[in-house]
């Protein structure tokens, strides 16, 4: 039986306190099986339709909340993302290397793009069967399109050339120019080069710190030969002609064939620990509006979607929360009581027992089941 079966056997796919519990399990296991490192969780949900998945300045206050709880000297991220700010991106690496002597980067599904730039400061990369990194061409934003940076000037150089061969500049480009301005395509190459020199300084300075000797023949490996294969990497991974589609997955021996050493966890211990804990992470997500999950063995911060759920485990005693009408966007303004009722609010409604109001508007039920699942695990606190 499957690991996703087993859990459905559970019948804890919609109870995020069990799913939870569960997800600390194999994160305590990962953390035992690797020595008993300390273990940071950054993972987004990909099947959720938003922006907010991406990697964004929002996150740097969580990801260093959650490292404040943990103690050790060496980490491994496990990491889940789409991408996003590869400034951002290059933060959160400082914040890890700010506090520890040795990170290494686990990947059980997606990181690609800006996460592709994470995962390739680690000491060492994990990866298994079901793993992917992916292209690190920036990706623009203008005129609510996104689109790569490199295929942007790659464009832009094509256009010249035919323009230098004929002397005639084919019409059907004049819009297209006129809607780029000098600065865009200057932001162009910045982003390009912002995306390779990271990468070129992270791996010679972490990924290839201990490659000290020539595995063929057994020599000494020279600075300028790391500077060399990190020059080639970081060029090969953003060479958008050759993968074609920022969307790329690229495997263990897409990487392997850029001379780029990945430990494949595939067929050990640590792999049933990973991959269980990685089907409970799609659980909840899947059974939830939480889009990101940043946590360790024993806290996590989550983050929802539709739902302002902003409140301080800690200090709970009450909170009001938001609630969106998916049928018509109404938003609804709900009091939480934890230890004991209080006045309500104006223009609040207080949290139902049977976890069900009607949209003010539409008249349609909204069912408040899961946000009080989410608030209840995260308060460590019953709603009364």
């Amino acid at each position: 039986m499957g690991y996703y079966s087993e859990y459905l056997n559970m019948n804890i796919a919609s109870n995020l306190e069990a799913l939870s519990l569960e997800r600390k399990k194999q994160l305590q296991k990962i953390s035992s099986l690797r020595g008993n490192r300390d273990v940071l969780v950054y993972a987004a949900d990909l099947n959720k339709q938003t922006n907010l998945i991406a990697i964004g300045y929002a996150d740097l206050l969580p990801v260093s909340d959650q490292l404040s709880n943990l103690k050790g000297k060496k980490l491994d991220l496990i990491l889940e993302t789409p991408g996003g700010s590869g400034e951002v991106a290059e933060d959160i690496v400082r914040l890890l290397r700010g506090k520890y002597e040795e990170v290494s980067v686990i990947i059980p599904g997606y990181a690609k793009s800006a996460g592709t730039i994470i995962a390739l400061s680690g000491d060492e990369i994990l990866m298994g069967s079901l793993s992917s990194l992916g292209p690190i061409d920036a990706q623009m934003l203008a005129q609510n399109k996104q689109f790569s940076a490199d295929a942007l000037l790659e464009g832009m150089e094509k256009i010249k050339k035919e323009v230098l061969e004929t002397g005639i500049l084919n019409r059907a480009y004049v819009p297209i120019l006129q809607n780029i301005s000098p600065g865009e395509l200057q932001n162009a190459q910045n982003a390009m080069e912002f995306a390779r020199v990271l990468v070129k300084e992270w791996l010679v300075k972490y990924k290839f710190k201990d490659w000290t000797t020539h595995s063929s023949d057994g020599r000494p490996v020279t600075p300028e030969e790391k500077e060399k294969r990190a020059e080639e990497i970081a060029k090969s991974l953003s060479d958008h002609s050759r993968w074609k589609t920022h969307a790329k997955s690229l495997k263990i021996q897409d990487l392997a064939s850029m001379k780029l050493k990945i430990n494949d966890y595939t067929g050990t211990e640590l792999e049933e620990a990973i991959l269980r804990y990685y089907t409970l992470l799609e659980m909840t997500f899947s059974s939830t509006s939480i889009y990101k999950v940043i946590e360790t063995v024993d806290s996590q911060i989550y983050r929802f979607l539709a739902q302002n759920t902003n409140v301080n485990p800690a200090q709970a005693n009450g909170a009001v929360v938001e609630a969106k009408c998916q049928n018509c966007n109404h938003t609804s303004k709900i009091q939480v009581d934890f230890d004991q009722k209080r006045p309500l609010e104006a223009g609040t409604i207080e949290f139902p027992a049977d976890n069900k109001i009607k949209c003010p508007s539409c008249k349609k039920e909204i069912d408040l089941g899961n946000l009080r699942q989410q608030l209840e695990s995260q308060t460590k606190k019953k709603i009364v």
